[in-house]
């Protein structure tokens, strides 16, 4: 007779399936060959918690989609290559810039990510919500054809209650208007009144990448679409940071003040491949004909001083597995004076820590500028954990006080920038579908260090003092976050 205390075969049954699906994982781990901090992050969680490091794993650890979602996508994308090859064939190639430094960058972001540099283009900062929104809005109230939209978050409320009438308006003149919005990051939005009043009011509005338990299943739930685009007409593009959330309404109980953000207006052949990401969205997630939307959603180009040299960097789990991250790092190595970078959320890899020391090593002057509050403790920790080893080689990290500032951007000697959703995190870099604008050109890069520097005027240097003055509770806050942050 077996004794109480004795193994039953459930047990050992049990402990046998949490052995080999750690050895699965385990294995399914390194041969994906990730980065070594992510690799050996999951591994830990799948060999120190049992059973539930191996759901978490599942369920978070590998970039999974439907099979009908990634179907979509490599049709969508094999369309917008060949546009993309026509596109170079028609001028891409042609493109002159300033410096053989840039050419070479230009070059080498279009190995990775397949889009050409294209001349010719207009492009106007718009340096917060108060002139993002009038602008917007006035545009669409021009609009004659049609009015594309993806956003990660819609947030009801203040003047995104207005743009909301200008789209309404804008379906009543017969001007055919899709918006994308993302399941998670709209999840309020879709289920309250202005979503309802949208549909009925003619408004085309789709759910991104809908979620739940069963889906989650076949999909990983935190793939999202953070993306933020809107083409009118296909003459006027707009992308940048800004969610269509009202900062005065915006997230108020959150603690961190009103989010702070931008967006860039653009004119130019440079529209067209916005347009095409936004439609290689749009037909993932309906199963429309890319070619045929292509031909139903023709672009112009409006653009009249022609100063601004524009690539797109599209990113997320579709394409190659860091590219964007290498786009990065490639910047930062070009630079031979001056290096600043804002971001909301700074969780860097080894790779880009490192490139971004490097730079302050060589002589160039690096700022980094991030929030001093943000609206995830873990993060707050994550970040700060690494501010003590760039101020250790003279990088400067501000920390703004009036808000959470939103706007990602990376401006290069004055000469070159990136500008769009990206995030310098884990999430940002390898999960979310991103787009970002590298803009080859003084005007443009000029305005956005000029709003950097605003930036700067009103936020705190860290020093070496505020790591000395840690009580031991956030120095081990902190330390824990930074195991945790390739995984954020």
């Amino acid at each position: 007779m077996n004794l109480p205390h004795e193994p039953t075969s459930v047990a050992w049954g049990f402990f046998s399936l949490d052995l080999l699906l750690r050895l699965w994982f385990g294995s399914r781990i390194l041969h994906r060959r990730l980065p070594a901090s992510v690799a050996w992050a999951w591994l830990s969680v799948v060999v120190f918690v049992p059973l539930f490091g191996t759901v978490l794993y599942l369920f978070f650890g590998e970039y999974r989609q439907s099979g009908r979602r990634q179907r979509r996508l490599k049709t969508a994308q094999q369309i917008i290559n060949s546009a993309v090859e026509k596109t170079t064939e028609k001028g891409g190639a042609q493109v002159t810039l300033a410096s053989d430094e840039e050419l070479r960058l230009a070059r080498a972001f279009e190995g990775l990510l397949g889009w050409p540099a294209i001349p010719g283009n207009d492009i106007r900062l718009l340096l917060n919500a108060s002139e993002a929104f009038p602008c917007l809005i006035s545009d669409i109230d021009q609009a004659k054809k049609f009015v594309d939209l993806e956003f990660y978050i819609w947030s009801d409320g203040g003047r995104v209650e207005d743009f909301a009438q200008a789209l309404l308006r804008a379906a009543k003149r017969g001007v055919r208007c899709r918006l994308l919005v993302d399941a998670i990051g709209s999840a309020q939005f879709i289920k309250g009144e202005v979503f309802k009043k949208l549909r009925a009011g003619g408004v085309q509005v789709v759910v991104a990448l809908p979620s739940g338990f069963w889906r989650s299943l076949i999909a990983r739930p935190d793939l999202r679409i953070h993306r933020k685009i809107i083409v009118i007409d296909g003459a006027i593009g707009f992308t940048g940071s800004m969610n269509l959330a009202d900062p005065l309404f915006f997230k108020k109980d959150a603690g961190v003040g009103p989010w702070v953000d931008a967006l860039a207006r653009i004119q130019g052949p440079a529209v067209q491949g916005l347009s095409d990401v936004f439609l290689s969205d749009w037909c993932a997630e309906t199963g429309e004909e890319f070619s045929l939307a292509c031909a139903q959603t023709p672009c112009t180009d409006t653009a009249h001083d022609r100063k601004a040299v524009i690539q797109w960097l599209p990113s997320g789990p579709a394409v190659k597995d860091s590219s964007i991250e290498q786009v990065l790092i490639m910047s930062l190595n070009a630079a031979r004076s001056e290096i600043i970078l804002t971001t909301p959320y700074f969780i860097p890899s080894e790779a880009l820590l490192y490139s971004l020391m490097a730079a302050a090593r060589r002589g160039i002057r690096t700022t980094l500028i991030v929030p001093k509050l943000v609206d995830s403790h873990l993060t707050h920790y994550a970040s700060r954990s690494f501010y003590q080893d760039l101020v250790d080689v003279g990088v400067v990290v501000a920390l703004y006080r009036p808000g959470l500032l939103h706007t990602k951007s990376v401006t290069i000697d004055k000469q070159f920038c990136l500008f769009g959703s990206l995030n310098l995190d884990p999430r940002s870099l390898r999960i979310n579908y991103e787009i970002t604008c590298a803009v080859y050109g003084w005007e443009f890069t000029q305005a956005v260090c000029d709003l950097q520097e605003s930036y700067l005027k009103d936020s705190d240097l860290f020093t070496i003092k505020d790591v000395e003055s840690q009580s031991w509770k956030e120095v081990w806050a902190t330390d824990v976050a930074r195991l945790l942050g390739p995984l954020l």
